[in-house]
């Protein structure tokens, strides 16, 4: 089995580059050959540690990142296999896991992965049985059987994050479920694309503050004007380019093509020398369609210039004032760094008392109230949990649970919190709120990358259930209990039967305690 990437990236003297490949709706032809030729060409150059393939990008139909990297993997390059959770079950991805290992690609990049797009027939189901912190924690329970069947090579899984967030309940949001990532056994990192330096050295320095000692690798895109436009309209969940280095790439493009490029070129090559000296591990260039020499462009114009990397500093600074940082880099006249703790921005005086207003309506006092009624009735420590555990067994034992469900449960629950009788509820790890409901990805284990300005990836009417929550925590001075513990998978089951019977006859993913 090639170990280069799992060599290289483990070692911190390295400076780790790392290609994205996205196959298309073809198994053969022109598009599927320039892939294959791109990895061939990247071998040879030996610059590159892996190429990573992508997963259905978008939730649309695209030839298996599996079959694609298992030809590039045999011409002698080593292979990062996306791996997402929209389009299968935990069978199909235990299965799947166990199919990756026999043909020895076992660099994984674990994500939740983009809502479900188009296929055949109209709109895929979207699955999300999982989410990006459950796959992780399932591939290390994989390399413990591996380890006991003789097999000492697990899987070296890798997740992501995105620092490019406006505002400070989606920086939490991402930091927060980085961590629980990390807990459940990431041995690497790589970010969401973005072109905001402070961005980036927020995610350095909040690694260095919680003693984060994993590689990060940041991601870089070969810009053109079309790809800028869909990243700069939203329509790349997670990916960020702001309007003026939008218009900017417009501007470049329509003097000639040739100009564009050697700008997109410069572009990224700038930003890689900025990422280096500030400590990234490495990076990982999306954007190559047609051929390698984009790349060897890229790191032979790096080579030239990255002794003078603080030169390009002022060229990735925000110009949006309104956005949140937790950290915020300042570069004075000698080059230093003084690191400065920002504070939230606050909101015009003529919207605050409005917002504060319906904040309190719909989030502050639902929260305070469904929090009481926890207390009261769900918490397994109390002097009443006896009582209700006697009680819920009486009722069990002669099947009346679905007459308990049928005139208290669902009354009460769809009333609150739109209930979708799981069986199985998780309201109480995100402050009180339905994920099968108020996610469209049921994400039990905090927000995924795709919000943006604090608007739900797929109903961007709406707020990400997760940035309500802290909202809702925040004001009630608990933020630190935000994606605090690793939430076990949707007990499947269970479904439409009594969560209340199920919380205290200890058959829910809370068994073994409140969680």
């Amino acid at each position: 089995m090639l170990k280069v990437f799992n060599s290289d990236i483990s070692n911190p003297d390295n400076f780790v580059v790392t290609i994205e490949l996205v196959p298309g709706r073809e198994s053969i032809g022109t598009s599927t050959d320039t892939l294959i030729g791109i990895a061939k060409d990247a071998f040879a150059d030996g610059r590159i540690s892996a190429v990573s393939i992508t997963d259905n990008p978008g939730g649309n139909p695209s030839l298996s990142p599996d079959v694609l990297g298992y030809e590039i993997f045999k011409h002698g390059m080593d292979v990062i296999v996306h791996f997402t959770c929209r389009d299968m079950n935990r069978v199909g991805m235990e299965s799947r896991a166990l199919q990756l290992a026999r043909m020895g690609m076992k660099n994984i990049l674990a994500l939740t992965g983009d809502y479900s797009g188009k296929g055949f027939g109209g709109q895929g189901a979207p699955v999300f049985d999982f989410d990006s912190v459950i796959l992780t924690a399932m591939l290390q329970n994989l390399n413990q059987r591996f380890l006991l069947s003789g097999d000492p090579d697990g899987f070296f899984t890798g997740c992501a994050v995105s620092p490019f967030k406006t505002t400070e309940a989606e920086c939490q949001a991402q930091y927060r479920k980085l961590d629980l990532k990390i807990k459940a056994g990431a041995s690497f990192i790589i970010t969401q694309l973005g072109y905001d330096v402070d961005k980036f050295q927020e995610l350095i320095t909040q690694n260095q503050i919680k003693g984060i000692k994993l590689p990060v690798l940041a991601s870089l895109y070969l810009l053109s004007p079309n790809s800028a436009r869909v990243m700069n309209r939203g329509r790349v969940p997670g990916a960020m380019v702001s309007d003026s280095l939008y218009n900017r790439i417009i501007a470049e493009w329509e003097q000639s093509s040739k100009k564009g490029l050697e700008s997109a070129v410069e572009r990224a090559s700038k930003l890689a020398v900025i990422l280096k000296g500030v400590g990234y591990n490495g990076i990982h260039i999306g954007g190559i369609h047609k051929s390698f020499k984009t790349v060897a462009a890229i790191l032979d114009k790096m080579a030239t210039i990255e002794h003078n990397w603080q030169d390009y500093l002022e060229e990735f600074k925000s110009d949006d004032k309104s956005d949140f940082y937790l950290y915020k880099q300042h570069v004075n006249l000698n080059k230093t760094k003084d690191l400065v703790k920002t504070k939230s921005q606050e909101k015009p005086s003529s919207d605050a008392k409005k917002e504060q207003f319906l904040e309190n309506l719909f989030d502050h006092y639902p929260y305070r109230f469904m929090k009481k009624a926890h207390e009261l009735f769900f918490n397994k420590s109390s002097s009443f949990a006896p009582l209700y555990k006697a009680l819920a067994e009486i009722i069990d034992k002669n099947n009346k649970g679905w007459l308990l469900k049928l005139l208290v449960e669902d009354p009460f629950k769809k009333l609150f919190l739109s209930c979708r009788s799981c069986g199985d509820c998780a309201i109480q790890h995100i402050a009180f709120q339905c994920p099968e409901y108020g996610c469209p990805k049921h994400t039990r284990n905090g927000a995924c990358g795709g919000s943006r300005d604090g608007f739900c990836e797929v109903n961007k009417d709406k707020k990400c259930i997760w940035v309500r929550a802290w909202s809702r925590l925040k004001k009630s001075g608990e933020s630190d209990e935000l994606s605090k513990e690793f939430i076990p998978p949707r007990m499947w089951e269970l479904n439409h039967s009594s969560s209340w019977l199920n919380f205290h006859l200890n058959r829910d993913h809370q068994k073994n305690g409140d969680i």
